[in-house]
Formats: C-alpha cells, sequence, structure tokens
C-alpha cells in the first residue's frame, strides 16, 4: 500500500491494483472467452515478455476488454468507468486488478493507479477513445499520451474484430456463441521520438496524442487486411 497526497489534502493510502488478481483475471478470461466464442489471436509475440507496456485498443463492444484479458499474453490490468462497478460487480473488478475510473473529472485514485502498474513492471490496458463507439480510433482523448509520456513505457496496439459483426440468437448484446473474434497484436513504439522525448509540455502531449493516432489507425488497416474484415 503506497500513500500519494493529493493537493490540499491529508494523505490516504492507496492500495495498487493486485497483480496477483490480474492473474486470476487472465485464467477467468481465457475459460470463459475461449469456451464461448474462438479467438484467433495474430501476433501476441509483439508484446514484451517483461516490463511495463501499455496495451492500446480498440472499443466497438463490450466484448473486447474481455476477450482481451483472455488472449492477451500477460495478465492486463484495465482502466474501466465507474459505472461498470455497481453491486457485485464491483468488488470483482477490483480483486482482479482492474481500475475504476471517473470519466467526468481528473481522477487521481485511477491515475495513481495506473502509473503504479507500469512503474511496477506491469501491463495497462486502455481503450484510447475513452467509451465505446465506432472502434476506428477516430478521436482519442490525451489520456494515453500522458501515461506512456509519463511512464516512458511503450505502446502496443490491439484491434479487436468481428466482436460487432453478428449478434447472438440467445443474448442480442453478444456475438453468437463460438462465432470467430480476431486480435490482432501490432508492434511496440514509443509515444515521443526525436527531440520530444521525454518532454511533458502541453505541446509535447498533442504531438504525441497525434503520432498515437496514426499507428493506430494504420494498425487498425493493417488488422483489416490481415484478417479479412
Amino acid at each position: 500500500m503506497r500513500r500519494h497526497p493529493g493537493r490540499g489534502e491529508a494523505s490516504r493510502p492507496v492500495t495498487a491494483p493486485s497483480e496477483k488478481g490480474a492473474a486470476i483475471g487472465r485464467g477467468i478470461g481465457i475459460g470463459l472467452m475461449y469456451g464461448l466464442w474462438k479467438p484467433r489471436v495474430l501476433g501476441a509475440w509483439r508484446v514484451p515478455s517483461s516490463g511495463p507496456v501499455i496495451l492500446a485498443v480498440n472499443h466497438a463492444h463490450n466484448l473486447d476488454g474481455p476477450m482481451l484479458m483472455g488472449t492477451a499474453p500477460r495478465p492486463v490490468h484495465f482502466l474501466i468507468k465507474k459505472e461498470a462497478f455497481v453491486g457485485p460487480l464491483g468488488p470483482f473488478l477490483e480483486g482482479i486488478g482492474q481500475l475504476k475510473v471517473d470519466r467526468t473529472a481528473p481522477d487521481r485514485t485511477a491515475i495513481t493507479g495506473a502509473l503504479d502498474v507500469l512503474a511496477s513492471g506491469g501491463v495497462l490496458g486502455i481503450f484510447p477513445e475513452g467509451t465505446r463507439g465506432q472502434g476506428d480510433f477516430a478521436s482519442l482523448r490525451s489520456g494515453l499520451a500522458y501515461f506512456a509520456v509519463r511512464s516512458g513505457a511503450p505502446i502496443v496496439p490491439v484491434a479487436v474484430l468481428g466482436s460487432t459483426e453478428r449478434r447472438g440468437r440467445l443474448t442480442r448484446a453478444l456475438p453468437p456463441l463460438r462465432s470467430g473474434v480476431d486480435v490482432v497484436f501490432g508492434d511496440a513504439f514509443q509515444a515521443q521520438e526525436g527531440d520530444d522525448s521525454g518532454r511533458r509540455t502541453r505541446k509535447a502531449l498533442d504531438d504525441a496524442t497525434v503520432r498515437i493516432q496514426e499507428r493506430l489507425t494504420a494498425h487498425l488497416e493493417n488488422a483489416k487486411r490481415l484478417t479479412g474484415r
């Protein structure tokens, strides 16, 4: 447990996300995703086997996060909107090392938790678009650039394809059981390069966001060509 005092506030304990919990979550994800659907995973070897890394994932369906948790080669700590932490699901998500974030205002606790994950050499999962949409990386928020620049962790782009193509007969909100979903990992890259490397100015973050968006969009297009989706 670490203490991170906020401005003008007394120090209060902040519990770092559980690494063991994330490993348990990965095990659950493997069982569910491979048991209910047919994931095809391409390029998983591109995820560094150790050290901090950020997985930047397109987000078109609620299944995308669990699918990545069950197919990534390492346990993942996701930043998840606080609205998902309702009822018994809240303690469960926290127990498997996931991070609750308030999207309506700067969330110091979530930021600290995410940076703790990276500082300890873990894997942070982020939906850089901030919310579920077309899943095309068309509108990126600056959060991904901030974490990448602040931590120096490489970014691995991930495209989840096929989760929205068809609806299941039994559960319309999910793709048909045993249908195929593709998860394509891209090459790791740094958010900054050249003279901007290490800078945290607003311009440097804006430039990093543009660079990240270009790389993520290119990866998504390549993943579609590779999978034929």
